[in-house]
């Protein structure tokens, strides 16, 4: 009896130790010798974080490098492209003085009385138009970081030809200012066509020379004012007759 009961106390822990050595999750029994070594390989593996893998430090340094690149020559350009040119900055003070003069011969005839009816609409898109170019013009300037308006009296420098501003093509007189502020009726509609029309002759003439410009801006805008003075002097002459 008390062999057997031994014999059974032997067989109980063999058992006790076969269940200790089942794998809770999958049920698969596991010998001492793979549990031992499972317990040896969970000990030596060590998980870095990703700061710490060295392939991960260089891309994340070589992306900063190309992201710091990128926006270093953006900003390089923008500042190159901003800059401008001679031709940039003269044709634009040149153009504002011209643009002004052609606001103030409009709000002119705009004042007098008896004056053709097609004629007064087109001097007041005249009068809008060429004040909303003025205020494009001292933008760009701003922009190039250039004085908004020309700190000396030799115009059209920058085209090879410098000139007093009061002589620049077109200009009209301070005579025949006056003459058109003095006129009404048929005479004034004649007189401001005439002037208009030789003004926009002369604003063409400098815009066309202004393809010249380092701004793709500035170029784009003398094209717009030559095919908008050609366009009003074709309404001013139709207008007219």
């Amino acid at each position: 009896m008390p062999a057997a009961r031994a014999v059974r106390e032997r067989d109980r822990a063999g058992h006790t130790e076969s269940v200790a050595n089942v794998d809770p999750e999958s049920g698969a029994v596991l010998n001492r010798a793979d549990a031992d070594h499972d317990d040896v390989e969970d000990d030596d593996v060590v998980v870095l974080s990703w700061w710490q893998h060295p392939a991960n430090v260089i891309a994340l340094v070589v992306a900063v490098a190309l992201i710091g690149g990128m926006i270093g020559w953006l900003i390089s350009d923008a500042r190159q492209d901003s800059r401008g040119g001679e031709v940039d900055v003269g044709f634009l003070h040149d153009m504002r003085i011209h643009h002004e003069q052609a606001v103030e011969m409009a709000f002119t005839y705009l004042g007098l009385e008896d004056t053709d009816p097609g004629l007064r609409t087109v001097a007041g898109s005249i009068l809008v138009g060429q004040n909303m170019e003025i205020g494009r013009m001292i933008q760009m300037l701003r922009d190039m970081g250039q004085p908004e308006a020309a700190e000396t009296d030799d115009a059209m420098a920058w085209m090879g030809t410098p000139t007093p501003h009061a002589e620049m093509p077109g200009m009209a007189t301070e005579e025949q200012l006056d003459q058109l502020e003095a006129s009404s009726g048929t005479a004034s509609d004649e007189l401001f066509v005439d002037l208009m029309v030789a003004h926009h002759e002369g604003g063409i003439h400098m815009a066309q020379a202004a393809e010249d410009a380092e701004l793709a801006k500035v170029r784009s805008m003398a094209r717009s004012i030559v095919e908008g003075q050609r366009g009003e002097i074709a309404e001013l002459q139709g207008l007219l007759t």
